[in-house]
């Protein structure tokens, strides 16, 4: 692998990492928003709630994760 080539995966893994952040802080905003509002149902909907606690979940973990799968080497 050349030196470019190596730059470019780190820095599309550094990109990954924050999209997946990003995502899951768009996902839990937008789950708190169902449960509370009358945006996207009437009175609210309680499915928000477990969303935006799994959301939070992904928003913490998951880069680890990510950093672990990416560290291991892969399987043949």
């Amino acid at each position: 692998m050349t030196p470019q080539d190596q730059e470019a995966m780190w820095r599309n893994r550094f990109i990954a990492m924050n999209l997946l952040r990003i995502g899951a802080t768009v996902g839990v905003l937008a789950s708190l928003v169902l449960w509370q509002s009358d945006i996207f149902v009437e009175g609210g909907s309680i499915v928000g709630f477990p969303l935006a606690l799994i959301f939070l979940v992904v928003s913490f973990w998951g880069p680890k994760w990510l950093a672990r799968r990416w560290r291991e080497p892969p399987t043949p």
